[in-house]
């Protein structure tokens, strides 16, 4: 096998989940020569915005999409919650490896319960998608954008204006944090994940038949279907970071799959939410978002779509 160059950004987490994916690939093959490019994303240069108000899709991708068009590297490691539904022509997604827990992370200060938070408490995140399904549950809360890797998201809730933030465990749970720091992990029949949230996406040229062989070997077949199904949902209802979107799949014993999809208005107040249960991921992704645009979903995406 050929050196390989692997293209990650430059946040810790991503070097990180970087650097537990070649300990996986070289478990498979010891001799592999690795090396990682760090490479700077749109998403990383912008940190004083909110990423709902920058627009566009791929902010976390395409610069590094771009690198394995030049040939100067062979594969990427994503987060696929980064990875927009639909990739250039060229390229592939060469393996879906182990999931990490897919759910999000509440942690407030003293460990309070987000059930118990008092009126007015202010709670830290990025996402549209979170502060829409937390203020339709707890309208007396506030909600208050955060951006920054773990540490510093940490930190500001230790010394700035917040009273808890919402994180996705994957990453502390990469990062090597503590489950003592998370007060509570939050079931997705209140808070639904982000499509593919927990998983990676390992994206590299569809010609390349040697990588190609190499990625199969450490391919997650079950997860590749539950992110299927999830991305199948966010292609057909063409959502972004703009856009409270969330969807998460699981797959039992039998492989049949269940599927939930969600879309909300940003401020709460409109929840369109169905979940449906077939064996073909793709079909499953396209049902449910059928279902939700006959009950006017669409409308809300279309609407947040055309403001960014």
């Amino acid at each position: 096998m050929r050196k390989l160059v692997v293209g990650s950004r430059r946040s810790k987490l991503a070097l990180t989940q970087s650097r537990q994916f070649i300990e996986r690939l070289k478990k498979v093959e010891p001799d592999l020569d690795i090396e990682i490019k760090e490479i700077v994303t749109k998403g990383d240069r912008i940190v004083d915005k909110q990423l709902s108000k920058v627009g566009g899709k791929g902010l976390f991708v395409k610069e590094i999409q771009q690198e394995l068009f030049d040939h100067e590297i062979d594969m990427a490691i994503h987060s696929l919650k980064d990875v927009p539904s639909e990739l250039p022509d060229g390229l592939t997604l060469g393996c879906i490896p182990d999931r990490e827990i897919p759910f999000d992370a509440f942690i407030s200060k003293n460990h309070v319960q987000l059930a118990d938070l008092p009126d007015g408490s202010i709670v830290g995140t990025s996402s549209l998608r979170r502060g829409a399904q937390i203020l339709a549950k707890y309208p007396n809360l506030e909600i208050k954008w955060i951006r920054g890797n773990i540490d510093t998201r940490l930190s500001k809730l230790e010394t700035e204006d917040y009273d808890a933030i919402i994180l996705a465990a994957a990453g502390l749970r990469r990062m090597g944090w503590s489950d003592d720091i998370v007060t509570e992990y939050l079931d997705p029949e209140l808070l639904v994940p982000a499509i593919g949230q927990g998983a990676l996406g390992i994206e590299c040229r569809s010609d390349d038949t040697e990588l190609l062989d190499l990625l199969s070997k450490v391919h997650n077949q079950e997860v590749a279907e539950c992110v299927t199904a999830e991305r199948t949902f966010l292609k057909e209802m063409n959502g972004s970071c703009q856009v409270p979107i969330g969807g998460y799949a699981t797959i039992d014993d039998n492989g049949r799959l269940t599927f939930t999809g969600l879309i909300m208005s940003s401020d709460g107040k409109q929840r369109f939410e169905q979940t449906a249960t077939g064996n073909d991921p793709v079909e499953l992704g396209k049902e449910v978002s059928d279902i939700l645009k006959e009950q006017g979903a669409k409308e809300i995406i279309d609407a947040l779509n055309e403001e960014s």
